[in-house]
């Protein structure tokens, strides 16, 4: 993957609290973690990112690995003068935290991986997907993307609405080339070298990254728990707020004072 340009980025909160990265899911951008900055941005600096192709950071050349990706955050932290961080991601995003965690163990405090997996389900598939996109844009993406981002009852609301139109305006070349990402990434033998506290969260509905899948990676970790948030499926962070927001603050305050 050609670096290109630095990820778009969005940094909030106080300049010298501990760091705190939020990385995004496929065909989302880093509006996806509003309501985690509004929660956290009073006591953590928190730095929002866009996966190339995605928001505001313009999609890069291929082919597309989970450790090109890592890469890009660890140029932006450097970019930023940030040394180590808290990570939380979803989906994709948790994967390029673990691949983080794995690879530059001294740039991460700890980890939470919502909605992820340490191997993606059917990864036969994902290059499909990239070549279906790449003839008709993320368009076609977006009729099905409800029956797994979303339980029925949030299905059809304002918010579910605005987090489609993420989908809507991602260029086709990068969410192909983070398919392909995804694909190809599997650290499922690495595990057990993340050494960092490890949160790992599972929609209880959803059927991308079942609560079976993401408890892999907990189960893995040295230093790993697991949770279920009911009543949500693929993008609980945004259907479920709260509740993902009061794991995530119990997580983030039992690492301790002293690594952040």
């Amino acid at each position: 993957m050609t670096a290109g340009t630095a990820l778009h980025h969005r940094i909030d909160g106080p300049d010298d609290a501990p760091v705190l990265v939020l990385g995004p899911s496929l065909g989302t951008d880093l509006h996806l973690f509003d309501a985690q900055v509004a929660a956290f941005a009073d006591r953590y600096r928190i730095v929002r990112f866009d996966l190339p192709g995605h928001g505001g950071t313009p999609a890069a050349d291929g082919p597309y690995t989970m450790a090109g990706l890592a890469e890009r955050v660890v140029a932006l932290l450097d970019l930023l003068d940030v040394d180590r961080v808290h990570y939380a991601g979803v989906s994709i995003g948790g994967a390029i935290g673990q691949q983080l965690a794995l690879d530059h163990p001294d740039r991460v405090l700890s980890l939470t991986a919502m909605a992820s997996a340490a191997r993606f389900a059917d990864p036969d598939s994902w290059p499909q997907r990239a070549a279906t996109v790449r003839e008709g844009g993320t368009e076609v993406m977006v009729a099905s993307r409800p029956g797994t981002w979303f339980v029925p009852s949030f299905a059809g609301t304002d918010e579910a609405e605005r987090l489609l139109a993420m989908l809507r305006a991602t260029a086709a070349e990068g969410y192909a080339g983070c398919c392909e990402a995804i694909s190809t990434f599997d650290v499922r033998d690495r595990l057990g070298s993340l050494h960092v506290p490890v949160l790992a969260i599972a929609g209880a509905e959803d059927p991308a990254t079942p609560p079976e899948m993401v408890r892999v990676i907990a189960d893995g970790a040295p230093d790993g728990r697991f949770e279920t948030v009911a009543d949500c499926a693929h993008l609980l962070n945004a259907e479920r707020p709260e509740q993902v927001n009061a794991l995530l603050a119990a997580h983030l305050a039992s690492v301790g004072a002293d690594r952040s």
